[in-house]
């Protein structure tokens, strides 16, 4: 990935952070996976990171809802992930909201290293919080592809995770089980209903 010409005549790496963000079910780990196999067509060295909490469709590799997967490697913390990429081209990290504040700097670091980072995760927890180092990843970025599920209550573009089981936890591993993408407007409509019963 070889792409500014110097001085002297070498050619030197330019890096950046693209960060691709949205609720469940709208196409982030999909994403994230296209451009990651793009890059390895390219004969660029890639390296793959995620949580080593998200097990829920494999230990070691990046799964996406409809199925496509990429071999990842799992971590427990950020600074793992610099260790692990002296000789990257590209770095990807999914579910990026897992990990610890640090993959800030993390991501800053490598992108001064003159790495691709690609990042994606979840820009809003279930009850529509900023979920953890999203915001900040948001700020630094180069590049921001916000990506939509489909509200399935009424087919417009869905803004938020909602949770269809009892919890209050922010970090809930699951499917469709647990969560429903939904639009700004259906949302709303269920919390005021919720609000309704409890009084």
């Amino acid at each position: 990935m070889k792409d500014v010409g110097s001085s002297n005549g070498e050619m030197m790496r330019r890096g950046r952070v693209e960060v691709v963000c949205g609720s469940m079910f709208s196409g982030k780990t999909e994403e994230l996976i296209r451009r990651l196999r793009r890059a390895q067509f390219a004969r660029q060295k890639v390296e793959i990171f995620k949580p080593a909490i998200d097990v829920r469709y494999s230990e070691e590799e990046v799964v996406s809802h409809e199925g496509t997967s990429i071999p990842s490697t799992p971590v427990d913390s950020s600074a793992s992930i610099l260790l692990m990429t002296q000789e990257s081209d590209v770095v990807g990290i999914d579910e990026a909201q897992f990990f610890d504040e640090h993959i800030v700097e993390v991501c800053n670091e490598l992108a001064a290293r003159g790495i691709r980072v690609i990042v994606a995760g979840l820009d809003l927890d279930f009850k529509g919080v900023p979920f953890g180092p999203m915001p900040a990843l948001l700020a630094i970025a180069d590049e921001v592809t916000k990506v939509h599920a489909i509200c399935v209550r009424c087919g417009a573009l869905a803004y938020i995770s909602h949770r269809i089981v009892a919890g209050e936890k922010q970090v809930l591993l699951g499917e469709k089980q647990e969560y429903e993408p939904l639009c700004r407007e259906c949302y709303a409509e269920i919390v005021n209903s919720k609000s309704s019963n409890s009084k």
